[in-house]
């Protein structure tokens, strides 16, 4: 029989099989082979110094096979299958995707964007000559926003479905070993196009289809029932279902879906900032001085605060990462965070989001389900306007911003296009610019040297999660008044990240099973 243990080492001691087996030996008092154990969990703990890690470990018996608890994914041949169209081929796509071959139908996988290897390029001329391409970008192509989004697989809404199963299979497809076992997986913005590309063979090989470069102009309805969707060339792609997955960027989607008077409703979202900070002062303050080492990770953090009954809260951080520019249009600006594996860039960046009420939306923009989006754009342009146009980014030493001060000089900041000096606390709306600095002031009571001069905020980041929802009934997942049709992921407004919107991609894959049985 096996038997679990649980172990509080050293980072060094935990950082190898070697440092592990032999303090195993120590704790259980009996010697037993180096490989019959496996690690099951592992966390930091970083409450107080010295930091310490926390293990949880399999020993299992001479003549035991190790039997990590692994789900088996069993791809049918689909070739003659239904079909069922899927638009997008982001997380919660692919995620459905794969899910319908497994259960025996046909994706037919729509996007509007490139394939990844082509994808990869655009993100390099945007990054490098500020060259951005609206259909090919850090929002839309293969994998979705998830594919350069950092690749944190971590996730609180663990009652919507089988979380380890989207761990497991990242792992089938290409994915280290690690994201198994760590508290807070991370895959990294350098690794996860070939998982992408692993997943994509998947698909293909098994007989489902992926079309890259098709915009979804039109859904086709026939009575009452979704059956296909026009893609902008005026083709018909036809399927037994649709799995509506578009991401929450794809705005021109919402604008079509009220063209063919289909139920969408505005929903809360949150709005802010990147605040970036010199990493070596994260890890400092977060590991009580003592030194990260070898044997460390790069400090992370998480923090919010209610600034008058509003939400403030650090949102997608990215230790030893880089800002990027997210935008999807020329004069609308919006930036995002990402890491590579190794996490070693010498900064680190989290959004810092407000929370934006429908009365706030209604006050600023307009009513109607598109009201949040309006608010959105409208803060995006002013930030681009800021920025001097194009894809250079406005920002401001942190300091100066809760002090209402302009900034002479900017530190060094990771955003790639470049940034400019320009006064956020005079043209952010009050709410943003409120909660901001009242939150930054308690993050700083949390987190003693957070706020600093040496630190700098960038605008804005603004696609945290859609304001826009489309609404479905929670039974069967398909849309209140068109049969057939599947809206899931963030687009949709039922998930937020890259785990969250793969499971809700599988549901909705099981749903489309239910609804054609």
């Amino acid at each position: 029989m096996h038997e679990d243990v649980s172990l509080n080492l050293s980072p060094r001691e935990a950082a190898g099989p070697g440092g592990i087996h032999r303090a195993l030996v120590r704790k259980t008092g009996r010697p037993f082979a180096a490989d019959r154990f496996v690690v099951v969990r592992r966390s930091v703990d970083a409450r107080k110094r010295p930091v310490r890690v926390n293990l949880s470990i399999r020993i299992y018996g001479d003549g035991e096979t190790l039997m990590p608890e692994r789900p088996v994914f069993a791809y049918r041949d689909v070739r003659s299958a239904a079909p069922v169209v899927v638009v997008g081929a982001g997380p919660a796509g692919l995620f459905a995707a794969l899910r319908l071959v497994e259960l025996g139908l046909k994706p037919v996988v729509v996007d509007r964007g490139k394939p990844v290897t082509a994808r990869r390029r655009d993100v390099a001329a945007l990054n490098r000559r500020g060259v951005l391409d609206s259909e090919s970008n850090y929002a839309f192509g293969e994998g979705g926003a998830g594919t350069f989004s950092d690749g944190k697989l971590y996730t609180r809404s663990k009652k919507r479905g089988d979380h380890r199963r989207v761990l497991h299979r990242f792992h089938q497809h290409g994915a280290d070993g690690h994201i198994l076992t760590d508290a807070h997986p991370h895959i990294g913005s350098n690794r996860l196009p070939e998982i992408v590309l692993a997943m994509r063979a998947t698909i293909e090989a098994h007989g489902g289809e992926i079309h890259f470069q098709q915009k979804v102009v039109g859904l086709s309805v026939a009575g009452g029932r979704a059956t296909g969707v026009i893609v902008a060339d005026g083709h018909h792609i036809e399927g037994r279902a649709v799995v509506l997955a578009t991401g929450h960027s794809a705005r021109d989607v919402y604008r079509m879906l009220m063209d063919k008077a289909i139920d969408l409703e505005a929903k809360p979202f949150a709005m802010g900032v990147r605040v970036e900070h010199p990493q070596k002062l994260i890890d400092r303050i977060q590991y009580h001085g003592q030194p990260r080492g070898e044997y460390l990770p790069a400090a992370a953090y998480r923090l919010a605060h209610q600034v008058d009954g509003r939400g403030v809260y650090s949102f997608c951080m990215c230790p030893g990462g880089f800002i990027v520019p997210a935008s999807t249009q020329d004069d609308a600006l919006v930036v995002n965070g990402m890491s590579f594996s190794k996490r070693n860039s010498p900064y680190a960046n989290a959004g810092i989001v407000v929370e934006i009420r429908l009365a706030d939306i209604h006050r600023f923009a307009s009513s109607g389900p598109l009201a949040g989006l309006n608010y959105q754009r409208a803060m995006e342009q002013t930030a681009s306007v800021n920025g001097g146009g194009g894809v250079i980014a406005p920002a401001q030493r942190l300091a100066d911003f809760v002090n209402n001060r302009s900034s002479n000089g900017l530190p060094a900041c990771s955003y790639p296009p470049g940034v400019v000096a320009s006064p956020l606390h005079r043209w952010l709306p009050d709410p943003i610019r409120k909660g901001l600095q009242a939150a930054f002031k308690a993050f700083d009571r949390k987190m003693k040297g957070f706020l600093t001069n040496d630190a700098v905020v960038v605008g804005v980041e603004s696609r945290t999660s859609s304001p826009v929802r489309i609404p479905r009934d929670p039974q069967t997942l398909q849309h209140v008044s068109v049969l057939g049709l599947f809206p899931c992921g963030e687009g949709a407004g039922y998930a937020g990240g890259i785990v969250s919107c793969a499971v809700d991609g599988e549901r909705a894959a099981e749903a489309v099973v239910q609804y054609l049985a």
